[in-house]
């Protein structure tokens, strides 16, 4: 049998989607959400597949220190990477792609969660990024342990 956890973790970031050629292509900010989904097959004395603190305490310590007020920049946007050098100070954090909810979601899945909870007994299994109250994307792994990535526009809540 395996047990499922999740914690939630809030933080303010910037980004732009390099090229996107639409309103996403300018500097703006999200107030994100991120959903970590970890799964173990054991349980510690207390009954516990891992204390809450303790994902608490690894996952916002990464976002913390990387992208919580950052600017998440893709590589390749050399002029958006350039001009915000020119800002003294200034935090950036470099992906590989677009910051793009699916992106991120899938960099904190991939890259992150392994090197976080290496020698804890739990995996991550899915991660879900926030952009809006309305718009979330996901990377979740199958049983194979192969990255699969979505992304949702909720219903908007009426009431």
């Amino acid at each position: 049998m395996s047990l499922s956890i999740m914690r939630r973790i809030k933080f303010c970031a910037g980004h732009r989607l390099y090229k996107h050629g639409g309103k996403c292509e300018f500097f703006h900010g999200h107030n994100y959400i991120a959903d970590f989904h970890v799964s173990g097959d054991e349980v510690d004395a207390v009954g516990r597949v891992i204390d809450f603190a303790e994902l608490k305490r690894l996952f916002k310590g990464w976002i913390d220190e990387h992208w919580d007020h950052a600017f998440i920049l893709n590589e390749d946007d050399e002029n958006g990477i350039n001009a915000l050098k020119q800002v003294v100070p200034c935090k950036m954090y470099i992906l590989p792609t677009n910051p793009t909810a699916e992106s991120m979601a899938t960099y904190l899945l991939e890259k992150v969660c392994p090197k976080l909870l290496k020698g804890t007994g739990v995996t991550c299994r899915k991660v879900a990024i926030w952009e809006t109250e309305d718009s979330f994307a996901e990377a979740s792994l199958d049983t194979g342990g192969n990255v699969h990535t979505i992304a949702e526009l909720s219903e908007p809540m009426v009431s």
